[in-house]
């Protein structure tokens, strides 16, 4: 009986740990430029219990800024080949332009919502902002223990 005890165990074990993980990097689901407008503007209608007509304003914003932001990636594949001091200069510009977006879009959504939407959109930034940077932190952390 022990031994049954044992063999199954040992089955179960094996098929857990085969089991292949979902999102590893690199697989990702790849989610078209439509989905990405319906998924980012039903997560900030949830957030921000938008009504009708700024969910259509938020839409036509997502899909401007995600339309860019995806020019931008493309481009971006392409320095791959530049030196490094070119590419410097170009991430520097990039980021340059990227906080000017982002003031637009501030701007933007300021006239769209109201205050107490806007400040809580705000927060959620900041949020969203604070997660980025520790999972960085986090990165560099184990980048530093391969080494």
């Amino acid at each position: 009986m022990k031994k049954l005890f044992i063999a199954v165990l040992l089955v179960v074990g094996i098929t857990t740990f085969a089991q292949e993980k979902k999102h590893s990097k690199g697989e990702r689901q790849k989610l078209s430029t439509e989905e990405k407008v319906d998924l980012q503007v039903k997560k900030l209608t949830d957030d921000l219990s938008l009504n009708e007509k700024q969910v259509n304003e938020v839409k036509v914003l997502v899909a401007k800024q995600i339309e860019k932001r995806e020019a931008k990636k493309s481009e971006m594949q392409g320095l791959k080949e530049k030196d490094k001091e070119e590419k410097k200069a170009l991430f520097e510009k990039r980021k340059a332009e990227m906080k000017k977006e982002q003031e637009e879009v501030s701007v933007e959504m300021k006239k769209i919502l109201t205050a107490e939407q806007f400040n809580k959109w705000e927060k959620i930034k900041e949020q969203k902002k604070e997660n980025l940077k520790e999972r960085m932190a986090k990165r560099k952390g184990k980048r530093g223990k391969m080494n």
